[in-house]
């Protein structure tokens, strides 16, 4: 079912019989969009991309900078690397619905200025923490005050226009996933170079540099005017007419988090098992984590853009079942590149998923409410982001690596068999909706 027929995962499109359409720009004002939605796209492209270099870039030398704050012991050493790694994500879990629905409130881009100010000065006071505490803590602060990809996101959803979003959000998602591809990389290059504490300090400069560029180069639609209504205004959720789509696509988002996560912690230990070179296992496992990234980088904009023409939801099922199947063989892989072009393949599938999901989203509620509910599938996604390591941890440490790839090809298969069972319930009901009208 496409975007052409009477339904779509958006609703009923033009079709006079039914008298039912999406609203045009003009008519919709706020719920238009910003005519300066492309130069907005580009600043929160180039800024999420640098951000997100900043905030990854210290994957590869956290544990030596927690052993040079007094950790002592490999246990001790590898503990608190994840804590002080999870701090963040814990963080920003719990206040993405919060600084959406700020955002809704007094404006989308003072939250994007709030969160590359806040993630500048906390950044460069973590290079001179004294102890491992401190560096826990700054870590949390992050997450709190963070947010920029995320909120670049509400942003470009809610002030794209309705039939660019697809490719817009996948414009976007691209620059967020070869910032998080490219940061581990510098975090290799530099500290040998200028030093752990130095690195921090140049990535709250770089932080800074996108918080100037967002404050006076980003244009943003005027927040909606509170209601004068005397009367109670009714909270986010009971604002939206239909609540299955956000429903399916919350589950979606954390599903998609979960089986990404979920491969990670033992991907070094599978490749192990493959490569006959051992000197050569970091270097494998390392291409084998960029290659889903890369394929996602190349193949966000273009799902986006199909999606847009052939339906969000259609997208997300096709994804959601092709993934399925490359997890398959992913179990029964006799050497690294086979591996690594899997993963490949498996990042061109994906690639449109976010997106999707964001745009699906878009479609499906009140624009007064779109930062709330858009945090809450960021929160989502945060929760599949920390549940799907450790999943996926426990399941290959007693059960075997090929359980977690098979596991994760059923968790994607039942994603993709649920989105069509909502998507085409959906579409029933509200056909015959509109035969009785």
């Amino acid at each position: 079912m496409t975007d052409t027929s009477l339904v779509s995962q958006t609703g009923i499109r033009n079709n006079p019989s039914i008298g039912t359409r999406d609203m045009t720009p003009n008519e919709s004002g706020q719920s238009g969009f910003n005519i300066h939605w492309r130069r907005n796209l580009a600043v929160c492209f180039a800024g999420s991309f640098s951000t997100l270099i900043a905030m990854t870039l210290l994957l590869p030398f956290l544990p030596l900078y927690v052993e040079q704050l007094g950790a002592e012991g490999h246990a001790a050493i590898v503990q608190w690397s994840g804590i002080a790694y999870g701090a963040t994500f814990f963080a920003a879990a719990l206040v993405a619905p919060l600084w959406g629905r700020l955002g809704d409130r007094y404006g989308r881009k003072l939250m994007l200025v709030r969160a590359s100010f806040g993630m500048a000065i906390c950044m460069s006071l973590t290079g001179m923490v004294q102890s491992v505490w401190q560096l826990v803590l700054l870590r949390l602060l992050i997450g709190f005050a963070g947010g920029y990809s995320s909120g670049s996101t509400i942003l470009v959803a809610m002030q794209t226009p309705k039939e660019r979003s697809g490719w817009a959000l996948g414009v976007l998602a691209a620059g967020i996933t070869a910032g998080s591809l490219v940061g581990p990389l510098l975090g290799g290059l530099l500290p040998p170079l200028i030093g752990i504490r130095a690195t921090f300090l140049l990535s709250g400069g770089v932080i800074f540099l996108a918080f100037l560029a967002t404050t006076f180069l980003i244009k943003e639609n005027p927040p909606a005017p509170k209601p004068t209504s005397a009367a109670k205004p009714k909270s986010g959720w009971s604002q939206i007419p239909d609540k299955r789509p956000i429903v399916a696509m919350l589950t979606t988002g954390m599903l998609l988090a979960f089986a990404t996560m979920s491969i990670e912690p033992i991907i070094t230990v599978y490749v192990q098992q493959l490569v006959e070179d051992q000197s050569k296992v970091t270097m494998v496992a390392g291409v084998v984590m960029s290659a889903a990234a890369l394929g996602t980088i190349l193949s966000s904009s273009w799902l986006g853009k199909l999606a847009d023409r052939v339906g969000h939801w259609n997208v997300v099922v096709g994804a959601l079942a092709v993934s399925a199947l490359l997890l398959i063989p992913q179990a029964f892989v006799t050497n690294g590149w086979q591996l690594i072009g899997l993963r490949f393949l498996m990042g061109l599938a994906l690639g449109g998923l976010l997106p999707c999901i964001t745009s699906v989203i878009r479609h499906n509620i009140p624009d007064g409410i779109g930062g709330n509910v858009l945090g809450l599938a960021i929160s989502a996604q945060y929760v599949g982001q920390v549940a799907g390591p450790l999943s996926g941890g426990f399941v290959g440490g007693h059960f075997g690596m090929r359980s977690v790839f098979l596991g994760t090809s059923v968790l994607m298969a039942l994603g993709a068999a649920y989105n069509w069972i909502v998507q085409s319930r959906r579409a029933r009901h509200m056909l015959l909706e509109a035969g009785e009208s």
